[in-house]
């Protein structure tokens, strides 16, 4: 591993975390750190001597080592990224099977008609996962990191795909749970939480009466509706690819906010639904519309439809694209100067990284993805190294609007079976230390949303 800067030898501002009044939370799809950030400089990126990289990884079909590249193409297919999967690319640590669980995954997958990489993969071509993007695909992704903070050490809260990182993203757990309305019914489920009824294989195979699922366990909207603090999720309305947790690709489903899906698991809490507090639940549309007047939820997230997801095989310049007309949104908000926007990828989509991720408990943490803080009040330039996950969201949410209180079944009156109070977790970083709350609130900084190529990295 390249030796790098600790964020702890900068000395934290003085803390006054309550100078941000809206916490904007955009989860993209599928990319590792290393796939976007591998040779940012000054991050734990790609380990490199001269420019080239000085790690690879096997290639069981060609007989092969193949070190990361750089890759250009705009579409890029990933490899599945089921638990048995980050398992198998963590190897122990050696962090040396992707390129095994893609061909794999290929396998499973060009059995059926919706797979696009099907015959694109070949013993001449370089394996998917192993390629990086640089400023030149991404280079707003790479401005944010420069002029805010890029968190180098950000883990999926999970070691998993897509449904159980949004359960995580807000409750701090995945579950399934066996008797309706009981939160200690609800028992672990890292793999194989209740999916929606129209991304089951019953459902989509015509059989017969799948019943939606129900998530009894807390989640941090029954504290924020208990504490009377504002929240939104945003959901875009389009397609979303992600329909089983063992399928690299398949028939896309339809998606809106009145459509409980993968990525919009919220109308299924118990909470949401109790509480009244499924209207909460909206489309993408009405956040440039808060934005614009001023009238931001104290937390919102936001979820992309297929197309802006950046999720395999949607392209990475209409997920940027996409992002960069949020974040302008928020700059241009009268909100603006209390606003805190968190950017990161739900998992990592079976790209390579080298960095084995830390043993919180029996869910993780997952492999690395990107992940930044972009706020009038984020440090500058500033890359963070400490140990993260999604529930370092939760974690900063509670601080800042519930004095601390935590998803903690002993304290927050619907007590659950979770195995850990993942906020607490004793490695996990604080955000705040990705805030000066001493300087000056600073100006928005509005990018194209079709910006053209960056510069060649060192070059420009």
């Amino acid at each position: 591993m390249r030796t790098v800067p600790s964020s702890t030898t900068v000395a934290p501002a003085a803390s006054n975390i309550h100078k941000i009044k809206h916490i904007v939370i955009i989860m993209q799809e599928n990319r590792s750190f290393d796939s976007y950030f591998g040779t940012f400089p000054g991050a734990d990126g790609i380990p490199m001597k001269n420019g080239t990289p000085t790690v690879c990884v096997p290639d069981p079909q060609a007989s092969r080592c193949v070190k990361p590249f750089h890759d250009p193409k705009d579409l890029n297919y990933g490899a599945p990224h089921r638990a048995a999967d980050a398992s198998q690319d963590i190897n122990g640590g050696k962090m040396d099977g992707f390129i095994r669980q893609e061909i794999a995954g290929r396998k499973r997958s060009c059995q059926n008609r919706f797979d696009p990489a099907c015959g694109q993969s070949s013993k001449d071509t370089p394996p998917d996962v192993m390629g990086y993007h640089d400023g030149r695909e991404i280079p707003n992704y790479w401005s944010y990191a420069r002029h805010f903070v890029l968190q180098d050490h950000m883990f999926e809260s999970n070691s998993s795909w897509s449904l159980p990182a949004h359960l995580y993203m807000v409750s701090g757990w995945s579950a399934t749970c066996s008797v309706p309305g009981d939160p200690m019914s609800c028992r672990n489920a890292l793999q194989r939480p209740e999916p929606p009824p129209d991304s089951s294989k019953k459902a989509r195979q015509g059989r017969s009466q799948v019943h939606p699922p129900d998530y009894a366990w807390t989640d941090l909207t029954y504290l924020l509706h208990k504490n009377n603090v504002s929240w939104g999720y945003f959901v875009s309305r389009g397609k979303e690819p992600d329909c089983r947790n063992d399928e690299m690709f398949c028939e896309h489903l339809n998606q809106s906010s009145r459509t409980p899906g993968i990525w919009n698991p919220l109308p299924y809490f118990d909470t949401v639904k109790g509480n009244g507090q499924t209207g909460n639940i909206q489309n993408v549309s009405n956040f440039y519309t808060d934005a614009k007047k001023g009238n931001l939820p104290a937390v919102s997230w936001i979820v992309p439809d297929g197309k802006n997801s950046e999720h395999p095989p949607a392209l990475v310049s209409k997920g940027q694209s996409y992002v960069t007309g949020l974040i302008n949104a928020a700059m241009k908000s009268p909100d603006w100067s209390s606003t805190a926007v968190f950017l990161a990828w739900d998992d990592w989509g079976g790209f390579y990284d080298h960095v084995k991720p830390p043993v919180v408990d029996e869910n993780g943490y997952g492999i690395r993805v990107p992940a930044m803080v972009i706020s009038p009040y984020a440090r500058q330039g500033y890359i963070d190294h400490q140990t993260l996950s999604f529930d370092a969201y939760l974690k900063f949410i509670e601080d800042d609007f519930l004095n601390g209180q935590r998803l903690d079944p002993q304290t927050d009156g619907r007590p659950d079976p979770r195995p850990d109070v993942r906020e607490n977790a004793p490695q996990m970083g604080n955000l705040v230390k990705d805030f000066d709350f001493n300087q000056k609130p600073r100006s928005p900084m509005i990018l194209p949303e079709h910006p053209n190529p960056g510069p060649v990295p060192g070059k420009g």
